[in-house]
Order: structure tokens, then sequence, then C-alpha cells
């Protein structure tokens, strides 16, 4: 997993003034500079724009315009694995990777509590995913609206869409994970388990639960909202007529609304930032 971008104290200070006006947006501007002269967006946007170019390009002159929902099928399944590892890499030292830089003291030391420190930093690099994200999956929309045409780029784009907001989710996941961890390499760890978790071992304990205590449709949808990553499948599958494998072939018995899924996932963005800006008052300097 790749290292997430340094924060320098140069390069990136916020003077007391500009905090005092706006804390917050102060410190993501902040946090944004220093990851966009980074490596790590232009490799984010590298990494999904290969991945959206080659899915489409190999999948859409292949079906043809009648069957582009194999095509955005074929995006969540392989974006199971891909859009949650980005975000944790991303996420996975912006607190524990500032405090052994010393940038994290000189945040704290500014007039600004710590619980904003931490939801400017997600928001900073929030921003520079999504930004990352959206430009890798541009390739994939021109060779849709090449191959496919106008009809198909609602659909891609709905499902670019579930992914930013996935990631979002897992983004705050990994800045909880960064606060309470007291080591980079121990966040790195706990980031790799939460990655092993959400992408493969999840669904296997789902499906095994489901089908051997044979849980009905509420049980399903529990499982659903209780992984982001699944969230981000059924959103993407409910663009279009196909259920891929997996646990995407019991989805059907889960009844869940596209806005329903969509809350969950802002739960889970709002959910770990709230517990990390609380925690992290804790933490040691």
């Amino acid at each position: 997993m790749a290292t997430a971008p340094a924060s320098g104290v140069a390069a990136g200070s916020v003077s007391g003034a500009g905090l005092a006006d706006s804390p917050v947006l102060a410190i993501a501007s902040r946090e944004y500079r220093l990851a966009v002269r980074s490596r790590w967006a232009a490799g984010v946007a590298l990494l999904f724009a290969l991945f959206s170019g080659a899915v489409v390009q190999f999948g859409a002159t292949a079906v043809g315009p009648g069957r582009f929902g194999a095509v955005v099928a074929t995006i969540a399944e392989l974006g199971v694995y891909l859009v949650p590892l980005a975000a944790l890499a991303m996420g996975y030292d912006a607190v524990v990777g500032a405090h052994e830089r010393g940038s994290l003291e000189l945040l704290f030391a500014l007039p600004v509590s710590k619980a904003r420190v931490v939801a400017g930093v997600y928001l900073g690099r929030a921003g520079v995913l999504s930004g990352a994200m959206l430009l890798g999956f541009l390739p994939g929309a021109l060779l849709t609206l090449w191959y496919v045409g106008v009809a198909g780029i609602g659909t891609y784009a709905a499902t670019a869409l579930a992914a930013v907001l996935t990631a979002w989710a897992m983004l705050g996941v990994a800045v909880l994970l960064s606060t309470v961890a007291t080591e980079k390499t121990h966040a790195l760890g706990a980031a790799l388990a939460v990655w092993l978790w959400v992408a493969l071992l999840h669904d296997l304990v789902a499906l095994g639960a489901v089908a051997g205590l044979d849980l009905g449709g509420r049980a399903v949808a529990a499982a659903v909202l209780l992984n982001p990553v699944d969230c981000f499948r059924v959103l993407a599958l409910a663009q279009v007529d196909v259920v891929a494998g997996g646990f995407g072939s019991v989805l059907a018995a889960a009844g869940l609304s596209t806005p329903t899924v969509a809350v969950a996932l802002v739960a889970w963005v709002a959910v770990p930032v709230g517990v990390a800006a609380r925690l992290v008052r804790r933490r040691r300097l």
C-alpha cells in the first residue's frame, strides 16, 4: 500500500488569523495543497484511469450498447477491491503520520479545537481523493460515450459517484484508525486488516450465515449496510439489470432502496470522523 502524502510544516503552515476566519476550511485547504503536490493524487488518478479505461474498452466493444450493464457490473465487482484500497491508503497516516513528523503538534498549538483539526484533515484528503478518482473515471466516460453513446453516460456517472461516496466512507474509517494508532506501521497494519475484511471476508461470513442459518431479508439488508463496499455494489448494480456473483446473488432479498443505501454511506462518513474527532482529544503529543 502506498504512503500517503507528507504534511510539511513549512509548505503548508496555516496562520492563526486564517483559522480564526474558517478553521476547518483553512486546515482542509492546507491538507489539500500538500496532497496535490505529492505523487499520491496522480497515482490514484492513473490507477482509476487504467481501471475504467480497460473495463470499458474491453467490455463495451464485446457486449455492445444493449448489454452495457455487464460493463457496469464489472466495474462494481472490481471497484470493491480498488476503492477501499485507495481510500485507506490515502488516510491511514492522516493523524499518526503528522504526529510522527511533528506537524500535528503545530496544528494543535493553533487557536482551534483538535476536533476541527481532524475534520479539516479529513476534508482536505477527501477533496484530493474525489478529484483523483473522478479524473481517473474520465477515460472510461469518454470510451462509454464513444462505444455506447449518450444513453450510457448517466449509468456510468452514477456508478462513478457511488465509488466516490464509498471512498469517502472508507477514508473516514482510515482517519479513525490513524487517530487511535500510536505508530504509522500500526495504522498501516490495521488498514490492511480492514481492507481484507470489507473486500473479502465480510461477504464470505455473510453468505455463510445467510445460507447456514436460513436468515431472511432483514439480515441480508443489515449485512449490506454494515459494509461500505457492499453499499457501493448495491448502488452500482441498481443502475442495471445485471446481478453479479458473490454477495450480489442474494441482494434481491434485501429490499434496500437506493436512498437508504446512500444514507448508510453518509453515516459511514460521519460516524468514524466524529468518533475520531472525539478520540483525538486524548492523544498525547
